[in-house]
């Protein structure tokens, strides 16, 4: 059965199919699928939050199965714990409180984080957490990427991004080859910095201009029915799928 509230809100708004394929950067058979509701095909959840905000509709008339804008926010909210104003002022011990406490997921997103290279307490918790059988990923930035030039750059540090990546690494020696530690290097463009625990995640965001000890901090706690959890989580994992394995601190680039 096709959607006659999508299709009557796109004529309400005065777009057309093709225009409104346009704005979201999909094809414009796409959006005729999502009218014609084939076999209940419908957008993914960027797709369903990006066309109501197109056509200046709540979620819930477009599919009304669908919660409304209003009850994601609240989830939304139910997931933020607290906001740091900067890195520097979070707890010293949050970030290895969480990690403590994790039973399934430890993962570690970063271009350098160097700081955590230096800390002896993280260094037992990855052991710890590994012994445990807990699968420890931790992705830095490949220090010969465009990325980490760039977020060089943005800083205001240049090549000291790449080089404070490659001391990372070498600080993190004693670390590799233990069982259920892996080490990935990734080439992405990364807007926050990830430290998850289970159903814990401090995002540090990457703010143009100022390292990210200077950056925001949001500590966020998975809610059923949240979505701002999920949303990073999902980023995390492909993060991790486009990243490549490296066993050695020293890079076989460098090596070679």
């Amino acid at each position: 059965m096709a959607n006659e509230r999508l299709r009557g809100a796109i004529l309400a708004s005065g777009l057309t199919v093709e225009q409104v394929a346009v704005r979201l950067g999909v094809s414009a058979r796409t959006v005729e699928r999502w009218v014609e509701a084939k076999g209940e095909r419908r957008p993914y959840r960027r797709f369903q939050y990006a066309l109501a905000n197109l056509l200046k509709v709540d979620l819930s008339e477009l599919w009304p199965d669908e919660r409304t804008s209003v009850a994601a926010t609240e989830a939304g909210r139910a997931e933020l714990v607290t906001v740091y104003p900067h890195r520097a002022v979070v707890p010293k011990d949050l970030w290895t409180s969480l990690y403590a406490k994790a039973t399934t997921q430890f993962d570690l997103v970063v271009y350098s984080g160097f700081w955590l290279s230096e800390d002896p307490v993280f260094f037992r918790l990855v052991r710890e957490k590994a012994q445990a059988g807990v699968p420890v990923r931790l992705m830095l930035g490949d220090p010969e990427s465009a990325c980490v030039a760039q977020r060089g750059e943005d800083e205001g540090i240049g090549a000291a991004m790449a080089g404070k990546i490659r001391n990372a690494l070498a600080n993190y020696a004693p670390l590799f080859g233990l069982p259920g530690v892996e080490f990935r290097l990734h080439a992405t463009t990364l807007y926050n910095s990830l430290y998850r625990a289970d159903d814990d995640m401090l995002v540090n965001g990457h703010v143009y201009g100022v390292g990210a000890y200077l950056a925001p901090v949001l500590h966020l706690s998975q809610v059923p029915g949240g979505e701002l959890f999920s949303t990073y989580a999902a980023s995390i994992e492909r993060i991790w799928e486009s990243a490549r394995t490296i066993k050695s601190p020293v890079l076989e680039r460098e090596a070679a």
